[in-house]
């Protein structure tokens, strides 16, 4: 079996009006780069590369440079393909754009496996511990305390165990956490905008509300000792990862004791061959794995596999705002807080290739 074509492409699917939210999501769109990697056999593999603000370069790194060290080449191996990939593109830099790309070929390079084998990706890395995930309400950005009250309101009726804010606001934590009381779990993700002064006055703040979690804090998210000596002072678990790339960053996080939950993103990381390596990694300092993964394709099909393979994982992140078309056939999505892994090969979905063409950007 030959690899005959690699290509990228831009999924723009609308998502609904939400009068609630602010407008960096209502009523626009959340990129999908669906990354698809075809054979000479009836096979196709099905990939996504993270994209969102800049869908253009990623989808330059996909089919101007990694689709020419690919073609004609033997998709099953895997490893030496990730390899090549890094090698011949690190003169671009090792982290960002580039890795983005080559996330989405390894993620469709494993679909393939797995429908090579005939069986489920989480059965090709080893076996599920559990096909039901719990699954956490990840929450848009709002403007007001009282818009995060009414969808955490929504998020723990629909059965969600646990909901993460985007605030940067006590007040809209204190109300997320009057309505959860002691039965669900409140997390709260600042997208590195404070400073450690900063940091530690808010998380003084926070405290009482018993955060299960306080997520990139800090501003540069690469400051790992500012996020140890903020973790130990405050008491407070850190979560920190969604921007870091391949297994060297997070040997250096984990090695300064920068957080409690380790956040790989599959799209961004180097895909599900990296992964796997950080996954190992947070075994051997026994963190805990919370994956990064408000996405609506491949990548968020792909970090559930991984989740049910991996003994250290807990969580899967869904994204609490729904697009108005999945481009697989059959999406489920969570139902009462979980997420049940599909068990069809590979990714385990069908693409919707309706969807596909209806969406695609063709310009």
């Amino acid at each position: 079996m030959q690899i005959t074509d690699v290509r990228a492409d831009l999924i723009r699917i609308p998502l609904p009006q939400d009068e609630l939210a602010n407008p960096w999501i209502a009523g626009g769109f959340r990129e999908q780069i669906l990354v698809t990697v075809e054979t000479d056999s009836d096979l196709t593999g099905y990939g996504e590369a993270f994209a969102y603000g800049v869908p253009h370069a990623t989808l330059a790194v996909v089919n101007e440079t990694l689709k020419p060290l690919l073609i004609g080449e033997d998709p099953t191996q895997i490893s030496m393909l990730q390899d090549r990939m890094y090698r011949q593109t690190h003169l671009f830099g090792r982290y960002g754009i580039t890795t983005f790309g080559i996330s989405g070929v390894d993620i469709a390079l494993w679909d393939l496996a797995g429908k090579c084998a005939n069986m489920p990706l989480y059965q090709l890395l080893g076996g599920a511990i559990e096909t039901e995930i719990p699954a956490y309400a990840s929450l848009v950005r709002y403007a007001e305390p009282e818009h995060v009250r009414i969808v955490t309101e929504r998020a723990l009726h629909e059965g969600y165990g646990a909901v993460k804010l985007h605030q940067i606001d006590v007040e809209s934590l204190r109300r997320a956490r009057d309505l959860a009381g002691e039965d669900a779990n409140i997390m709260m993700d600042i997208n590195c905008a404070w400073t450690p002064e900063e940091a530690m006055d808010m998380a003084q703040l926070c405290e009482p509300e018993d955060l299960y979690w306080l997520e990139e804090p800090l501003w540069p998210p690469e400051d790992f000792e500012g996020l140890a000596q903020l973790g130990s002072a405050s008491g407070i678990p850190i979560a920190t990862g969604e921007n870091a790339c391949t297994v060297y960053q997070f040997r250096r996080m984990l090695e300064t004791g920068a957080a409690t939950f380790i956040q790989p993103s599959v799209t961004k990381v180097g895909g599900i061959s990296e992964w796997r390596k950080i996954a190992a990694l947070a075994e051997a300092y026994n963190v805990t794995l919370a994956p990064h993964s408000p996405y609506f394709g491949a990548g968020l099909l792909a970090t559930a596999h991984l989740a049910a393979a991996t003994p250290r994982a807990a969580w899967l992140e869904y994204l609490y705002i729904t697009p108005e078309a999945s481009i697989f056939q059959d999406f489920v999505g969570v139902q009462e807080g979980v997420f049940t892994v599909p068990d069809g090969p590979g990714l385990g979905l069908d693409i919707d290739m309706e969807v596909i063409e209806r969406y695609r950007e063709t310009t």
